[in-house]
């Protein structure tokens, strides 16, 4: 009997910590200085001049616009299930061109800062689905591209501002992102 409960514990502590293993949460900005937490007013930033900066300073595959692209806006709601029910003073959605390639850049700036966390859910639930688990394969399908989205997204914010960036310049991307607000 202790057996069988020490096995039992033993497998919630591991199934827990795979849980919390799911993506990288990279250092949250929210209560820094600049930030509404702190009083002070929250830095503008043009999200559409901060994505066309990243594809400038950053390699990706090619990306597709999900907010302005027509062919695919269907997309966004399958892919980010929620996210249109929040309110956004900004948001741009950018998905590789084709499976096989790891990429993707989520950035949304929200109205009301209690929202911040669920845009941050709804960008984890993304990777998470990607990624897989040992009952369903990944929805990257291919064993690198999982692998790419297991090791290299990132969740990042600034006050209202939110950022998914996916691929192997993601890391880049966060410092980008931070140096925003810096």
């Amino acid at each position: 009997m202790k057996t069988k409960f020490f096995t039992l514990l033993l497998a919630l502590s591991l199934a827990l910590s795979l849980s919390a293993c799911g993506g990288k949460d990279g250092p949250a900005q929210d209560g820094a200085p600049g930030s509404p937490e702190d009083g002070a007013a929250q830095k503008e930033v043009n999200l559409t001049d901060f994505y066309n900066t990243l594809r400038e300073e950053h390699e990706w595959p090619e990306l597709l616009d999900l907010e302005n692209d027509e062919t695919v806006q269907e997309l966004l709601d399958s892919y980010y299930p929620g996210l249109s029910e929040i309110s956004t003073k900004q948001r741009g959605i950018y998905i590789a061109a084709i499976s096989a390639a790891v990429g993707e850049i989520a950035l949304v700036e929200v109205e009301d800062a209690g929202d911040v966390q669920a845009v941050k859910d709804i960008f984890q639930a993304r990777i998470d689905y990607q990624v897989g688990d040992d009952a369903s394969p990944g929805g990257a399908w291919y064993p690198a591209t999982i692998e790419g989205w297991k090791n290299d997204s990132y969740i990042v914010s600034s006050g209202n501002y939110v950022m998914l960036a996916v691929g192997e310049n993601a890391a880049g991307a966060v410092e980008s992102f931070e140096a925003l607000f810096a």
